[in-house]
């Protein structure tokens, strides 16, 4: 059997100013231009007197040099401040500081038990929000939360016993799919988490993730940044450092605030990478669907996600839902539309992510959207793979590597990375299987791939395990759970990091 490794040189990321790079940190602080504008990053703070107090005071405290105190100098470097780091100067208005009675918030959590005091206790942080969607607002509200407030989660109280009950086959049936992938280490799973169905996000009901869509259903919301009290009272000798935590909270203030801190260099233009994923859903009327999602990408403009059609549970294969014909072509025809109204013109190609082979019916109703109006449409898929890769003295593969093994190709999205010198992570890393529906170019499909896994402004390291057009769907489809039936998602990634 023939194999061949192939080496993937790692994507540049665009910086703006000709600044280019692999490592977003290393780029950031290098000095700026003389005289180059600072930005203003306008804050509002909502949450408990206690909470609001402690975030305030780390946040001004972030605006000088804090030394990151991880061994790794070449991976976590020091937060030089606000102004050096991301070029801007935080702003915390008086006005923008909302706090509600810490005794009113312990109230609210101990009667949050039940839906209607569940409901009622989101209400209470989304009053306090809302008021801050005037014409003089804040760029992002940060939402300043105890530990207890932050873990809540609770039953959802709109499931009959038969759905429950239905969920909770659905989530045995999904673990022992994931057992079936791996001898898996906790680390494996939890990575694997962002390309499976999660009956558990529709099983509960947790704050966070509440109060997002309550937010966002809002005719001109603003962005949430949740900082729980850990972030601002845990010491350097506790896990990240303060450094390293002010790095990857800024880096998403910064996205969060309508500025992008980068984009990757190398992927072509006029191109628009689709991720469809499938969630659970409740229909008002009774009975559990599948929700399908399409998140679309390109680099001409924001990430943006669409809701599909519903999916009835019995439209499965191999325990897996999918679209019929005329759902695949509805959906690519949306997708068109709305890059079209973004972009101003067609895409020239569109190419499609997914985490399970390609029905014959979302072939042909991909095909048949695509025709006339895209040069080309690729079904690419992706799934998560037991396979290991250990170079000549047991080191671990780079990432960027693909491993070629007759018809099955492994790409290393994780590994060791030179730039750093060290593989971030416990345990030999895990590929991702790739493949293709119709005839294409693996090798590039690979490296755009590995360029889409660099989209995360959740982080300030530049690298992920999966592609943002797959890691973006978890995060929408967990929002999805909270809008009313019918109820279109807001597009903006914005919302949902």
């Amino acid at each position: 059997m023939k194999v061949e490794i192939h080496a993937i040189p790692e994507p540049l990321l665009d910086f703006g100013h000709g600044r280019t790079g692999v490592e977003p940190r290393r780029i950031l602080a290098q000095p700026r231009e003389a005289g180059a504008e600072i930005g203003k990053l306008r804050l509002a703070l909502v949450g408990p007197e206690t909470e609001v107090h402690l975030t305030k005071a780390w946040l001004e405290g972030m605006s000088r040099f804090r030394p990151a105190r991880e061994s790794n100098a070449a991976r976590y470097r020091d937060w030089p401040g606000w102004r050096k780091a991301l070029g801007v100067d935080v702003i915390i208005e008086k006005r923008f500081i909302r706090p509600l009675r810490d005794e009113q918030v312990q109230m609210g959590l101990l009667n949050s038990g039940a839906g209607p005091g569940f409901d009622a206790f989101v209400q209470l942080f989304q009053d306090k929000i809302q008021a801050l969607f005037v014409d003089d607002r804040p760029d992002c509200v940060i939402v300043c939360l105890p530990e207890a407030v932050g873990d809540l989660r609770v039953e959802n109280p709109g499931l009959s016993p038969a759905e429950r009950e239905a969920l909770r086959r659905l989530q045995a049936e999904e673990e022992g799919d994931q057992m079936s992938l791996f001898a898996p280490t906790p680390e494996e799973l939890k990575a694997a988490e962002d390309l499976r169905l999660q009956a558990d996000e529709l099983l509960f009901r947790t704050f966070y993730r509440a109060l997002k869509a309550k937010v966002m259903d809002h005719a001109n919301p603003i962005p949430l940044q949740v900082i729980r009290r850990d972030t601002v009272e845990r010491s350097d000798d506790k896990g990240q450092s303060h450094a390293t935590r002010a790095w990857h909270l800024g880096v998403s203030l910064l996205y969060k605030s309508g500025r992008t801190p980068w984009r990757p260099a190398d992927l072509p233009a006029n191109t628009c990478f689709v991720g469809i994923s499938f969630h659970y859903m409740r229909r008002r009327s009774g009975g559990l669907v599948y929700a399908s999602l399409a998140q679309a990408i390109s680099t001409e403009f924001e990430p943006f996600a669409l809701s599909g059609a519903s999916v009835d549970q019995d439209q499965r294969r191999d325990r897996r839902p999918y679209l019929n014909e005329d759902q695949a072509k509805g959906l690519l025809q949306d997708i068109l539309r709305e890059y079209e109204v973004r972009a101003g013109v067609s895409p020239d190609r569109i190419v499609f992510h997914k985490t399970s082979a390609y029905e014959p019916e979302e072939i042909a109703g991909f095909q048949q959207a695509a025709a006339g109006r895209v040069a080309s449409c690729e079904l690419v898929w992706l799934r998560p793979t037991s396979f290991r890769l250990v170079r000549k003295g047991q080191q671990e593969p780079w990432r960027g590597t693909l491993c070629t093994i007759g018809d099955e190709n492994y790409l290393f999205t994780m590994g060791f990375m030179r730039w750093w010198k060290e593989y971030p992570g416990p345990h030999i890393p895990a590929p991702v299987e790739i493949s293709s529906a119709l005839d294409t170019d693996l090798r590039e499909r690979a490296r755009e791939i590995l360029a889409l896994t660099k989209m995360n402004w959740n982080s300030s390291e530049g690298v992920s395990r999966y592609p943002v057009t797959l890691s973006f769907a978890r995060k929408v489809g967990e929002i999805m759970q909270e809008l009313p039936e019918g109820k279109v998602p807001n597009p903006s990634y914005r919302f949902y990091m």
